[in-house]
């Protein structure tokens, strides 16, 4: 079984519920147990592919994700793909220059490293906010920036302020985060320059007690209401608040794929891969994934092929 990498880009505000209420978010979006850094759940995925796939190729579903229905032991097998949880990758957060920032964390980059190794990619060092000028005790203010940063508000590119939601940092640039700015951007932009760029500008490696802090408190929230039929107003208690992950998110997980289990019909992982990527152009779709799609939310760029030019 061959790890792949899969990516997701958020074009609209994406809300996969856990159906509990916490606090005063009525429906809250899924998060990691430990970290409380927010998800996508593997079977949600799965089970849009599904219904993405079988109209596109029914036999493919079919090896991909087992039988719908089982009448006797003989018409059971299990499907080809497993497919894991996607994780946050960068948070775009509001910035007082430049608009929007793309913002990631070292415990982040870690893990998403130790997946790119998984899938063939050699990752890239780790750099840390605050150790270009040797210093770690003031860390907590310090975040790295690419050296086109449009984020900056004043001073020169070494050492200039940026200011995220209602925090200020020290924005420093460094060249690893360059270099990770052009990777991430390669794999999610693979055929569109402008984005790149675009995105190189505006990413940003902050601490984890901050990105921490901004991915539980920079989400998006939204009021929702219930109209009564019979009067045209509000129901008695029909308000509610709901937690969406912003668009323009970036998320990435692992998926693979064993040979086919289809009884008499026989497929390798390296057919069935292939066969997969023929019915996505260039190895994207678009899925609506989560709750409310009727109100436009969910709609998002699922990048299957993980490649990175030379």
């Amino acid at each position: 079984m061959q790890s792949q990498l899969f990516h997701l880009h958020t074009l609209s505000a994406l809300h996969c519920g856990t159906g509990q209420s916490v606090g005063v978010v009525d429906l809250p979006i899924a998060r990691a147990r430990a970290t409380q850094l927010p998800i996508v759940p593997g079977s949600s995925l799965r089970g849009v592919l599904r219904q993405e796939l079988e109209g596109m190729n029914r036999d493919l579903a079919h090896a991909l994700f087992g039988p719908r229905k089982v009448s006797d032991s003989a018409d059971s097998f299990a499907g080809a793909l497993a497919i894991g949880d996607a994780n946050l990758l960068a948070l775009p957060v509001r910035s007082l220059a430049g608009i929007i920032c793309y913002a990631t964390s070292p415990f982040i980059l870690s893990r998403y490293a130790r997946d790119l190794n998984a899938a063939g990619i050699e990752p890239l060092q780790i750099p840390q906010p605050g150790a270009t000028q040797g210093i770690r005790q003031n860390e907590s203010q310090h975040a790295l920036v690419t050296s086109s940063s449009v984020n900056l508000m004043e001073g020169n590119q070494d050492s200039a302020t940026m200011v995220l939601e209602e925090l200020d940092l020290q924005g420093q640039s460094n060249s690893l985060t360059d270099q990770w700015a052009r990777q991430i951007a390669a794999l999610i932009h693979p055929h569109d320059e402008s984005a790149r760029e675009d995105f190189c500008c505006r990413f940003a490696i902050l601490p984890d007690n901050i990105l921490g802090f901004l991915a539980e408190t920079a989400t998006e929230l939204r009021t929702r209401i219930s109209i009564d039929e019979n009067t045209g107003t509000v129901k008695k208690g029909a308000l509610w608040f709901e937690e969406h992950l912003p668009a323009e998110s970036l998320l990435w997980g692992i998926y693979a794929l064993t040979e086919s289990l289809v009884p008499g019909k026989p497929k390798s992982s390296e057919e069935l891969t292939e066969s997969l990527l023929e019915q996505f152009k260039n190895g994207e779709q678009l899925l609506q994934v989560g709750g409310q799609a009727g109100v436009g939310r969910g709609l998002v760029r699922l990048l299957l092929k993980a490649e990175v030019s030379a």
